[in-house]
């Protein structure tokens, strides 16, 4: 996965994902909207055969965008986490 921010604000971000498609930005994009903070997030895949995404959000007031998507990432791992042990569980010792 690489990453490039395309263009950056005081309030808006737009970065391109290189190698991801809908699977893991519409989760990026579900856990951003979440946030209170947030005016408007969205994604794009430009091509499907080209598994690339543009990621866009525009913040409220003086909140950072940059600040916003790492929180939705930290959310994203716990989410992972949890699943990751409560599937443990239910799946017994292998």
């Amino acid at each position: 996965m690489e990453v490039k921010v395309l263009s950056k604000t005081k309030n808006e971000l737009k970065i391109e994902i290189v190698g991801e498609d809908h699977t893991f930005c519409n989760l990026l994009q579900n856990i951003i909207l979440e946030d209170k903070n947030v005016e408007i997030a969205g994604y794009d895949q430009p091509h499907p055969l080209i598994r690339s995404s543009i990621v866009y959000l525009k913040t409220k007031r003086e909140t950072s965008p940059e600040k916003v998507l790492l929180n939705a990432l930290a959310s994203i791992q716990e989410l992972n986490k949890e699943f990751n042990e409560k599937f443990g569980k239910a799946a017994g010792p292998s």
